[in-house]
């Protein structure tokens, strides 16, 4: 079996009876020592939920810092910086709280005032 064909055969997993998920073959080589499959085989439902909760809440914190970051590297209060990019104040304080993210043309938005603050708020007006 080829690098690769191992690779994949080790990435798919399947769900069985009960919602248990279980992988299937064994790891990569280079794989071997980093991951134990008993403990994979052993993740209940219960800590998958309270895992992906706390990367939901990462992300919020997350966001929320970057949001406040560009916000501050433009000099501008929550109040002008929502007025220059074209949102209502309660958008900008809400990525800041990271109560909402930034979502498709608000997170490119955001990415290109982090890059060039001072080119995208003149080509914004």
């Amino acid at each position: 079996m080829g690098r690769g064909q191992e690779r994949c055969l080790f990435r798919r997993a399947r769900l069985e009876e009960g919602g248990t998920l279980k992988t299937t073959g064994r790891p990569p080589r280079r794989l071997r020592g980093r991951i134990d499959p008993h403990r994979v085989d052993a993740t209940t439902e219960a800590e998958i939920a309270r895992h992906i909760a706390e990367d939901g809440a990462e992300a919020a914190r997350d966001a929320a810092a970057y949001a406040r970051r560009v916000r501050r590297r433009t000099g501008l209060t929550q109040a002008a910086f929502a007025a220059r990019i074209g949102v209502p104040l309660d958008t900008v304080r809400n990525w800041e709280q990271g109560k909402r993210l930034p979502a498709g043309p608000a997170r490119a938005l955001l990415r290109v005032l982090d890059r060039a603050p001072e080119a995208a708020l003149a080509a914004l007006g």
